[in-house]
């Protein structure tokens, strides 16, 4: 009886043993499930947060391209009308872009005259859009009547005129510089006082150096002469 009793306690214990190791290795797998779970579902959120976060990079950049779009296509049209309704020649130089206003003087006179203040209007409105920051070198010139220091005085002088007039128009002053070039680079050579071609030998050149907020694509120019 006592054997007996001694093998029942025994066969008891060890089945208590292997409960409690059973019981605890449940634990174990359920609390490494459980971390799993956990880690899992932390990975899921950080791949999900990524996707919406390049998802949104994704939408920023179709907005950039579009308004950009938007943008250069302003600016098409903008040229265009300053080549349409006023003549204005456009090129592409290394510093920048060259427009040629159709602004000319009177012989040895050095303002504005009436039926330029549109053109220039129009210049400055282009420029202070797209070309914010930018400088702009206003470039003077004379006929070839007269001596050459006079016909470079004059032709600063004719420049200045030009600046004041656009700065007037809401210009920064300090990003236009002017410069006289006299009688040289004649549009019309020997063209002077009232023969034929004259007035455009006394004339006016805006170049804008290309560090506006947007740059023109030569695209755009590919139908102007390039120096």
């Amino acid at each position: 009886m006592l054997a007996r009793s001694w093998l029942r306690t025994s066969v008891i214990a060890g089945a208590a043993s292997l409960l409690v190791a059973g019981c605890a290795t449940r634990g174990a797998l359920q609390k490494a499930m459980t971390e799993q779970r956990t880690a899992l579902g932390a990975e899921r959120t950080e791949r999900v947060a990524a996707d919406s976060a390049t998802q949104q990079d994704i939408a920023g950049l179709r907005n950039d391209q579009q308004s950009l779009r938007t943008e250069l296509q302003s600016l098409r049209n903008d040229l265009q009308s300053l080549k349409t309704e006023f003549g204005a020649k456009i090129a592409v130089l290394e510093t920048g872009i060259q427009f040629a206003m159709p602004v000319n003087f009177a012989f040895d006179q050095a303002f504005v005259r009436d039926q330029d203040r549109a053109a220039l209007a129009r210049f400055a409105q282009v420029a202070q859009r797209y070309y914010q920051g930018s400088l702009i070198t206003v470039e003077g010139f004379a006929d070839p009547a007269g001596g050459t220091q006079y016909n470079l005085e004059l032709s600063r002088r004719r420049a200045e005129a030009v600046k004041s007039y656009i700065v007037a128009q809401g210009t920064p002053a300090q990003l236009v510089k002017t410069v006289g070039y006299g009688k040289t680079r004649l549009v019309v050579p020997g063209a002077s006082r009232d023969d034929r071609g004259a007035e455009s030998n006394r004339r006016v050149v805006f170049v804008v150096e290309s560090k506006g907020q947007v740059s023109v694509p030569v695209a755009l120019l590919d139908q102007q002469e390039k120096r």
